[in-house]
């Protein structure tokens, strides 16, 4: 199991087309402090980079969300995926 298969599994049973969530909110989900690179938005960012493969930007888009972190780099956009 990996750190972020809660995260997915929450995101997998939200109905929002889009919501925000704080860092505080992600950590208790996943039950577990976010590391420091979470302070970056590229961290976040599902679409960025697809070929490198991070557990976090992975339980996004199985959730069937893509993230983003805020400007104001507290909380993250879940916006949900269209269907393909």
């Amino acid at each position: 199991m990996n750190d972020y298969d809660a995260l997915r599994d929450y995101l997998k049973k939200q109905k929002l087309p889009e919501f925000v969530l704080t860092f505080q909110q992600i950590e208790e989900i996943i039950d577990a402090p976010l590391p420091r690179a979470a302070q970056r938005a590229s961290w976040w960012e599902t679409l960025r980079s697809p070929q490198e493969k991070m557990p976090q930007r992975e339980a996004c888009l199985a959730g069937g969300y893509i993230a983003t972190r805020s400007p104001n780099g507290n909380t993250v956009r879940f916006k949900k995926m269209k269907p393909r």
